[in-house]
């Protein structure tokens, strides 16, 4: 008899369909190993490379150790978009690497359907933005951080780096997924680089220029914060807005929107953003259009101009002021400026001491007014000169120091106390003009570099114009000879000479000649032009 024996086999446990939370685990994972293959990708790596090396490279000596933070700010806007055309190029070789190598049709086999890898792509640039971002507040922190450093920053103007390479690496992903060609990429850099050249070219109030990424104006003096009048923080909403549309257009233009269950096979990924052939897509919409709505709001905004306010503020400025400043007095001498520029005096009096010094007894009875000026009327990029002024014993101060500012404003000094007015040092071209070149350069660490500094065409030779913030000096061949004569012999002996024939080598009546006599040197053999 034969007992037939049945076996209950019990079947393995279903493994549970991948639902949305394993999808979202999948985008992660792709858009982590996505993102350090963007990283090390050669252009990227370069971009980076050159990137931090300007940074070292510039911030080591930019502004003479003086920085205005509202000036630095701007400073970090422009290198960030090498890494940005970077990142555009290999992000967009990236999303095109499975039609590259004909290896699209693998992935019908995942669990990730193209819109959700298009939002891993687009996940994957957040660690490049963040770098750029930590770059940028190194620059701006180093900056900050300098002894010299004054001033505010702004917020928006540091984003606008950051938002910069986001935007551009979102354009990369959104290309890839409307033309399969891997020309499309660079063709678009060369239309990027034209318009940012010919936006380049148009002054401060087109309102066209603040549709590129960076709008770094250069401004040859520095103006108060307040005074600055960019759109910064709406530029930065612009900037979010926009790449937050190019991401939600990319993703509606890989086929599929969020929660999609079907979605067409047939036509360019542009054609079926036109012809909306896919469904469950309504949240990407909202999105887009809310993205597009904070765009407009910022493009908008952004374009109003300059703010009457900020006009009203720079015309007061300009002409009055002593009603904005706050004065110190130090050793006699009194020190007016802008309230960012308070910490500024005790430079300026270390300069002002030192003229003094060498002038001697014969000064000692003066009292000078520093007072800091800035012509704003005519805008952020203006190089427009500032008259001098008429009242006696005031110097002016710009709002710039360091480096060459520092002899310039040892001119104004030496100026001011040769001939008792601003106004009347900006024409002296007689023999006055050795005593105030030799009082401002013979107490500096290196003279005759000093007197190169400040001469327009950097020699210390020959007749050149002397730099100044207000009315410039003019110096002859003779003069120059002097000046030069006088720098190379001890500058007791000639202190000593100065003090003693202080009236008559001050007196308008001094020629070269005579002050040459004076100071114990022979007459000049070069040319005195204004005595011609």
């Amino acid at each position: 008899m034969t007992t037939t024996t049945t076996a209950t086999v019990t079947p393995p446990a279903e493994t549970a369909p991948a639902g949305p939370r394993a999808s979202w685990a999948a985008v992660l994972a792709l858009a982590g190993f996505e993102a350090r293959r963007l990283l090390t990708r050669l252009p990227v790596l370069l971009a980076f490379a050159v990137y931090i090396g300007w940074i070292v490279w510039r911030t080591r000596t930019s502004y003479a150790g003086f920085p205005a933070l509202q000036d630095a700010d701007r400073d970090t806007q422009t290198a960030p978009l090498l890494v940005g055309l970077a990142v555009l190029l290999s992000v967009n070789q990236a999303v095109l690497r499975a039609r590259r190598y004909d290896t699209e049709r693998h992935f019908a086999v995942l669990v990730l359907p193209p819109w959700r890898r298009t939002v891993a792509h687009l996940l994957s640039l957040v660690p490049a933005v963040l770098l750029v971002a930590v770059c940028v507040g190194g620059q701006f922190g180093w900056e900050a951080l300098k002894p010299g450093a004054l001033g505010n920053g702004s917020p928006g103007e540091l984003l606008a780096g950051p938002l910069s390479v986001l935007l551009l690496g979102a354009l990369g992903v959104l290309l890839a997924r409307l033309f399969a060609s891997a020309f499309a990429a660079p063709l678009l850099l060369v239309v990027l680089l034209f318009f940012s050249l010919f936006t380049a070219m148009s002054q401060e109030g087109d309102a066209t220029r603040w549709l590129m990424p960076v709008v770094d104006d250069y401004s040859i003096r520095t103006l108060p914060s307040e005074l600055l009048g960019r759109p910064a923080a709406w530029h930065a909403l612009y900037l979010a807005g926009l790449a937050l549309s190019v991401a939600l257009a990319a993703v509606l233009a890989s086929g599929e929107g969020a929660g999609a269950r079907s979605r067409s096979r047939s036509g360019s990924g542009m054609g079926r953003v036109l012809r909306g052939r896919f469904v469950g897509n309504r949240g990407v919409h909202a999105g887009l259009a809310g993205a597009v709505a904070l765009t407009l709001l910022g493009a908008v905004m952004q374009t109003g101009g300059v703010p009457t306010e900020t006009e009203k503020a720079r015309t007061r400025y300009s002409t009055a002021p002593q009603e904005l400043q706050k004065c110190v007095e130090r050793d006699g001498t009194t020190y007016c400026a802008f309230p960012e520029w308070t910490s500024r005096a005790d430079d300026w009096a270390e300069v002002v001491d030192r003229v003094n010094s060498l002038a001697g007894d014969a000064v000692q009875d003066r009292s000078l007014v520093v007072r800091q000026r800035v012509e704003a009327r005519y805008g952020l990029t203006s190089d427009a000169a500032m008259d001098p002024l008429t009242a006696p014993d005031q110097v002016s101060v710009g709002t710039m120091w360091g480096g060459n500012r520092v002899p310039e404003f040892a001119v104004a000094v030496a100026g001011v106390l040769v001939t008792g007015k601003e106004a009347v040092a900006g024409t002296l071209c007689d023999g006055r003009i050795v005593t105030v070149m030799w009082l401002a350069l013979a107490g500096g660490s290196d003279p005759l570099s000093d007197l190169r500094d400040i001469r327009v065409d950097d020699s210390t030779s020959g007749s050149a114009v002397v730099v100044s913030e207000t009315e410039p000096l003019s110096m002859t061949a003779a003069h120059t000879e002097l000046v030069r004569e006088l720098l190379d012999r001890p500058r007791e002996e000639i202190g000593a000479k100065v003090t003693a024939h202080w009236a008559e080598l001050t007196t308008p009546e001094v020629t070269t000649d005579r002050t040459a006599q004076l100071l114990g040197l022979d007459a000049p053999e070069e040319a005195d032009e204004c005595q011609e």
